[in-house]
């Protein structure tokens, strides 16, 4: 299995993994949304909280030039540290959540 196939698996492993843990307040669902093709991967709640609406976007990785962009990470651990965890080196990780002129302050990749 190539570098990308094994970074689309852990990401998709991953996100299956976050999206068995509900929100402890309304009737929120948690969906899992993957665009293999353009390989996007994201992580959904939408529902109730009494009378208010929940719909927003918890996690949104992509894989783009060979790296793993984190777009937005609204998860309590964190996602990185667990691409981390499975070997993924900080080279192949940008935190695109970072404006582009504060990623070169961080271990990981700028771009």
């Amino acid at each position: 299995m190539d570098k990308l196939e094994q970074y689309q698996r852990y990401i998709e492993d991953l996100l299956t993994e976050y999206s068995q843990f509900k929100p402890s307040y309304g009737d929120v669902e948690v969906q899992l949304i993957f665009d293999r093709e353009h390989k996007h991967y994201q992580l959904m709640t939408f529902g109730w909280n009494g009378h208010k609406r929940i719909h927003g976007m918890m996690l949104h990785v992509n894989i783009k030039d060979g790296k793993i962009w984190i777009q937005h990470d609204g998860t309590e651990q964190g996602i990185t540290g667990d691409l981390l965890e499975l070997g993924v080196p900080k080279h192949d990780i940008v935190l695109a959540f970072q404006a582009p002129a504060r990623r070169k302050y961080t271990d990981f990749a700028v771009q």
